[in-house]
Parts: C-alpha cells; structure tokens; sequence
C-alpha cells in the first residue's frame, strides 16, 4: 500500500479547550469498522461521526455525506493546501482526510466525536491530543477476513489479495493503539467499546481471544 502522511496542522495548537471525547477506530480492510461504527452510534447518545473526504470513486451502497465525502484530486488537493485536515493520506491509491473545522466545533462543544481513519493517520491524531480513546479492531481469524472480503463483492481476487497482505502488516500496528477488539459478534464489539470510552476497559477480557486471532495471521497455508 503506497501510504503517505502530509503535514497536518499540530493538534494542540488548535484545539485548547475541548471537553468531548475524541474516539478513533481503526482496522484492516474487510474488518467490518463501518458496520461497527454504525450500530455504536445508534446505541451511544452524544456520539457523532466525522465523515471523512476522499477521491476514490463512490461504491454502489454508498451515500455522499453519509459514508464520505466524494471529491475530485484538486478539491482536496486545495483543501489540503488550505490546511482543512487534520490528517490526511493515500490509501490503495486514493486520498481520504479528515476535516478540521466540524471535529474542532464538536469537541468544544462536548459532543463527543468519532474517527474512523487508517492506522498511520491514527497515529498522528494520538501524537497531537494524547487523551483521544484508540481503539483497533481485529477479524476472528485469517479465514474470516478472506471470508468478509470475497463476500463485498466490489474487489478483484487481485484487489482482495492486495488488501489481504496489508491487513496482515496493519495488524502488526494494533500494539499501537489503548485497546485491540476482535469483531467476532456485533453487539459484543460494540458494548466492549463503550466500555473503552467510559473508561472501564477492565470489564473486558478478551486477552485470550485477541492473541489467538493475531496468531492465525502468523501461520502459513
């Protein structure tokens, strides 16, 4: 995956009095974060989304301003020059940002707010306002994941194998992050985040599961 991190504004320089919460979500490709990120905003009050803009083209499911927004190489390219992100990346090929001036506004206000980015934008919100909530979600196991995705049915098999090796090294990336979640059942994950974000990651124990998960990565066919 050819990923490139641009100059992104110092967080703390522009954000001095927040009382929300800033969570960020982040997963290999086929994980299933966005189904994730769906069902906990309908069961977490005072929680909304940042939508984030890209330039990859727009699937079939998806709604402008509802899933991202879809923008051409030199809208973004001046918003970047405009300094309107937070972070911003390339991904597969594609640019995807998230904009500064809505997650800003909500976090003053005391509306928590949640990022659903790639791991190395992750990264650098963390570098920028140390209290930000990080959280990694992980597949049950390799098969489930080439399972999730051959099963979207918008990818190549070459498309999919790419985006199968690079679950693989992003995973090597979840010791980076507060909490590693496997996304085995719906409502479990969810309830296990809303737990993150209350600060009671202590009522879960999921040590056993994460480790065996992470290992099935690690095995050869």
């Amino acid at each position: 995956m050819n990923l490139i991190i641009y100059n992104i504004l110092p967080f703390n320089l522009i954000v001095n009095d927040i009382t929300g919460k800033l969570i960020v979500i982040s997963a290999p490709s086929g994980t299933g974060k966005t189904t994730v990120v769906k069902k906990l905003l309908e069961k977490t009050p005072n929680l909304v989304a940042s939508i984030s803009f890209t330039t990859r083209t727009r699937r079939e499911n998806e709604k402008e301003g509802a899933d991202y927004f879809f923008i051409d190489e030199k809208t973004f390219k001046d918003m970047i020059h405009n300094d309107d992100f937070l972070e911003h990346a390339t991904v597969f090929g594609n640019l995807y940002g998230t904009e500064k001036e809505s997650v800003v506004k909500n976090l003053r206000e005391g509306i928590n707010v949640i990022l659903e980015i790639d791991w190395q934008g992750a990264q650098q919100i963390k570098s920028r306002i140390s209290s930000c909530v990080m959280i990694f979600l992980i597949p049950p196991s390799r098969e489930v994941l080439l399972k999730r995705l051959k099963n979207r049915g918008t990818d190549s098999d070459k498309e999919i194998k790419n985006r199968f090796n690079q679950a693989v090294l992003d995973l090597e990336e979840s010791t980076k992050f507060d909490h590693v979640l496997v996304n085995d059942k719906l409502e479990s994950v969810v309830e296990d985040i809303v737990f993150c974000i209350e600060g009671k990651a202590n009522k879960i124990n999921r040590t056993k599961q994460v480790a065996e998960s992470l290992k099935s990565f690690s095995e050869t066919n």
